[in-house]
């Protein structure tokens, strides 16, 4: 399979993921102030999670661009970073009808810990597939940035069981880390 055919794949399927968060936002029942306070815990969820497909959207397109090649073991590991991708609109739909609640936190912060995961194992094997000697290698090399992310996640989780507001706020502060799409791959 060649890199175009995998990357519009991916990107088909992150863009569906988009289009269900959107076909789940409702517009407030009322005309009131009361009746925008319902649904905004939704659509701030929403803001988040779609702040966070894009992150992955941009940043896997400079990764698979950086590859001359796709293996089978890329597809796989590509898939399951899709695989925790496409869960991501039941986490943020659970997220924003529940706002204050510990398990839809846990959950939230368990699927974008396991995105990140996933993403770093298709990111190991790009670099596999391309040698130690490869220019991704030299722009990613360890990607601290990448493994303090995760940490950062699991903390999150444990501060679910107790803090939900505490674990947004740790989501919110990791996606701004990566807002702008990874310098280094674009340097590539």
């Amino acid at each position: 399979m060649s890199r175009g055919r995998m990357e519009a794949f991916s990107d088909g399927v992150l863009a569906i993921v988009i289009t269900i968060m959107v076909l789940k936002l409702n517009a407030p029942k009322d005309l009131t102030l009361d009746a925008v306070k319902e649904v905004f815990p939704t659509f701030l969820a929403y803001i988040l999670s779609f702040i966070y497909v894009g992150i992955y959207w941009a940043n896997h397109h400079h990764l698979i661009n950086m590859t001359d090649s796709v293996s089978g073991r890329l597809l796989w590991k590509n898939l399951h970073w899709i695989f925790w991708m496409s869960l991501i609109p039941m986490a943020t739909e659970w997220m924003g009808l529940n706002p204050y609640k510990s398990l839809p936190a846990l959950f939230y912060g368990i699927i974008l810990f396991m995105c990140a995961v996933s993403y770093n194992i298709v990111q190991a094997e790009v670099i596999k597939i391309n040698g130690k000697d490869s220019q991704i290698f030299r722009n990613i090399g360890n990607d601290l940035k990448g493994k303090l992310s995760i940490i950062a996640y699991a903390a999150a989780i444990i501060f679910a069981f107790y803090f939900p507001v505490i674990s947004y706020l740790i989501y919110i502060a990791i996606a701004l880390t990566w807002i702008v799409p990874d310098s280094r791959l674009e340097k590539a």
